[in-house]
């Protein structure tokens, strides 16, 4: 996992990690270096935040980069200059994209189960996801 920023919690059996990973190569070397501490689902929360992320300039990569998550939730920012669906397509139904933060939250809810390793990854606040999660965590116990 990426060194720059990394915070981690857990509620009702789910870890929730917070990762600084925001292009496709830190993407994919942060999943695999969770996939390497053992079993569990990994849930990847990525938020297409840097100019270049938001332009599309790698989001041809992003599909690949993906692959070692079990389920990929992104947040299509309303400045984000690429059909997410369309780009992330290859990912079938691992794949949920949503353009509001809430309903990206309650489907990450919805979908985890104890266990499972959620990791958000953006270089941003992400509109404060990692304590939404949390917080919708813990009143679905």
């Amino acid at each position: 996992m990426s060194a720059s920023r990394r915070t981690s919690r857990s509620a009702q059996g789910v870890q929730v990690y917070d990762d600084f990973a925001h292009h496709p190569t830190a993407i994919e070397v942060t999943l695999a270096a969770l996939r390497s501490r053992g079993p569990g689902r990994i849930l990847a929360v990525l938020e297409p935040r840097s100019n270049t992320m938001r332009m599309g300039t790698m989001a041809g990569q992003l599909a690949d980069s993906l692959r070692d998550a079990d389920h990929c939730f992104v947040y299509a920012r309303p400045d984000l200059k690429w059909d997410a669906h369309g780009v992330l397509g290859p990912l079938g139904a691992r794949l949920t994209v949503r353009d509001r933060l809430d309903a990206l939250v309650q489907d990450i809810r919805s979908a985890s189960k104890s266990g499972d390793r959620i990791l958000v990854m953006s270089n941003g606040d992400f509109g404060g996801i990692h304590g939404k999660l949390l917080a919708a965590l813990k009143s679905s116990g």
